[in-house]
């Protein structure tokens, strides 16, 4: 996804009940070929946009439904449901969604649609064998078994920005510590 003239992408569940706009070009898109990612999809693969979640917002007034789900890390993750459809429009891996949105990419409008295509491929050691993803190399997608070091597969704007987001978890963490106190481990 290029970052010049960037136009916001558009989003909704099926019924139209719950959408949203992406206020950036997101940050990487993962097509996860995991077991976990498959059953939770009722599909080969899940397709995985992720934005900083203040480039993120519930444009309707109907808001999800947040339910807490297990994952493989055991740190389980958060899903987002349309409450009148239940269609997944978004999660998060990484805790509350105060900092990352991990948008699921089909539920972006066409025009979205057409313009978000995966950054990289993961966890391919546990992909459907129908899955051929020849074409996914061809144009220079890494193809991995597994997941991977962001400075090996993200552009370099977007590690810019999680550096900047990374900043701003460490001060928010610091500020909760509150003064004077040490970090863990110290």
């Amino acid at each position: 996804m290029t970052t010049q003239a960037f136009t916001p992408l558009k989003g909704h569940c099926t019924c139209k009940a719950i959408t949203y706009e992406v206020l950036a070009p997101f940050l990487c898109t993962h097509c996860c070929h995991c077991t976990w990612c498959q059953r939770e999809s009722g599909s080969a693969f899940a397709l995985n946009s992720i934005i900083e979640s203040s480039n993120f917002r519930i444009t309707s007034d109907t808001k999800p439904v947040l339910t807490a789900t297990p994952s493989p890390s055991g740190a389980g993750q958060t899903i987002a449901r349309c409450p009148k459809c239940y269609i997944v429009l978004y999660s998060d891996y990484d805790g509350d969604g105060t900092w990352t949105t991990y948008v699921k990419a089909g539920t972006l409008d066409d025009e979205g649609k057409k313009r978000v295509k995966p950054d990289v491929q993961i966890y391919t050691s546990t992909k459907m064998d129908w899955v051929d993803l020849s074409g996914e190399k061809e144009r220079g997608v890494p193809v991995l078994e597994e997941y991977y070091r962001r400075d090996k597969v993200w552009r370099k704007d977007a590690l810019e920005r999680m550096e900047v987001l990374e900043r701003k978890i460490g001060e928010a963490k610091e500020a909760e510590r509150g003064p004077g106190k040490e970090k863990e481990g110290s």
